[in-house]
């Protein structure tokens, strides 16, 4: 598959086949991913992976006690939206997902969130061209209880930049159509 192909077929998946995805399959993947470009090559980023649908489910409903604390702490109207899909305890933000890979890094690296992206969109990339599926989980992320931050390994001074689900797609969407790209302004 040429570069094309793999862009136009990376696409957002939420609903995966029953079957995990190999261990080694995903150390594969992460080995590919940390060939992205970062930011004077301090290669800031950190894998979790939990193949554990258990975990995963207990991950969700943390992530969810916190995103609905922070929505009632502090009201926002773009995360309206997400107040009664939090409430609901049968909503598993990872959608079912048989394995969930957190990206972290350190605190301190000015740049962790960029360089961690980009692993991310490598690791997608990478996902795609052996046939799985992924989905980067903005709601996922939200991990705020120190017991849980350390049962899964997540470093005291390192924050998840990147929750992505990975497993085998049930099917693949067509790509959405795009809009025109915005050259704000060419200079010659």
């Amino acid at each position: 598959m040429d570069l094309i192909q793999l862009l136009e077929k990376r696409r957002t998946i939420r609903d995966f086949e029953e079957r995990q995805v190999p261990l080694d399959i995903i150390k594969e993947i992460i080995n590919d991913s940390i060939k992205a470009p970062n930011a004077g090559n301090r290669q800031p980023w950190g894998f979790i992976i939990i193949n554990n649908s258990e975990w995963i489910k207990k991950l969700s409903d943390s992530s969810k006690k916190c995103m609905l604390e922070g929505i009632e702490k502090k009201p926002n109207p773009s995360m309206d939206q997400y107040k009664e899909i939090l409430k609901n305890k049968d909503f598993n933000v990872f959608y079912n997902a048989p394995s969930l890979i957190y990206i972290t890094g350190s605190r301190n690296v000015p740049t962790l969130s960029v360089d961690c992206a980009l692993v991310a969109g490598y690791f997608m990339l990478s996902a795609t061209s052996r046939g799985l599926g992924t989905c980067w989980v903005g709601l996922g992320g939200a991990i705020n209880d120190p017991e849980i931050q350390k049962e899964i390994g997540l470093p005291e001074n390192h924050k998840i930049i990147a929750s992505l689900i990975i497993g085998y797609p049930k099917g693949i969407p067509p790509m959405p159509e795009r809009k025109e790209p915005k050259i704000l302004k060419i200079i010659n």
